[in-house]
């Protein structure tokens, strides 16, 4: 198995070759997030997938708040740090495990592929999530490793949504009211 640092300089020795490439790896690594607001923005608005959308919310804070308490105990350099790194975007010098992008994504997709509903778009959210973490390595602002701790945040954080959920009814009713 091929170390941290090994998987990182594979990845990331793609940049700064191609101004179309790096266009591409800055776009999906810094703002694919976006996207999976614009999804939730939908799903809760004009697909009639509040609930669905809510629950994804959740996940969200629960993974956002599992990777702040990680960061409380482990402290990881970002690869620009350790000065290996080809950087395409800036980034602050802060923790880089878990990734906090990464744990964003793939919280909404877990979430959405554990419903009945919405597998199909939680699937392809997947899909896309993992392909955005994979950019943030290629953008030089993450390590591999960084990116699989924010997959599984992300994945502790929709388990831990969907076991709650009977528990988390009255909190949508509330929203769905308002909102």
């Amino acid at each position: 198995m091929l170390d941290n640092t090994t998987l990182f300089l594979l990845i990331n020795s793609y940049a700064g070759k191609s101004a179309t490439l790096d266009f591409i790896g800055v776009m999906l690594g810094e703002y694919i997030p976006f996207f999976f607001i614009a999804v939730e923005v939908y799903l809760y608005f004009f697909a009639k997938r509040k609930t669905e959308a809510l629950l994804a919310f959740y996940s969200v804070l629960i993974a956002l708040l599992l990777n702040q308490i990680i960061a409380l105990f482990y402290y990881h350099n970002r690869p620009f740090v350790d000065g290996i790194a080809t950087v395409l975007h800036s980034h602050p010098i802060d923790n880089s495990f878990p990734s906090d992008h990464t744990a964003f994504m793939l919280s909404i997709a877990w979430s959405l592929l554990f419903s009945k509903k919405s597998k199909k778009i939680g699937a392809i959210l997947l899909i896309l999530g993992i392909i955005g973490g994979t950019f943030r390595v290629f953008i030089g602002v993450h390590y591999p490793y960084d990116i699989i701790g924010g997959i599984v945040s992300a994945l502790v954080a929709a388990s831990i949504t969907l076991s709650l959920e009977e528990y988390l009814t009255p909190l949508n009713n509330f929203f769905i009211k308002r909102i």
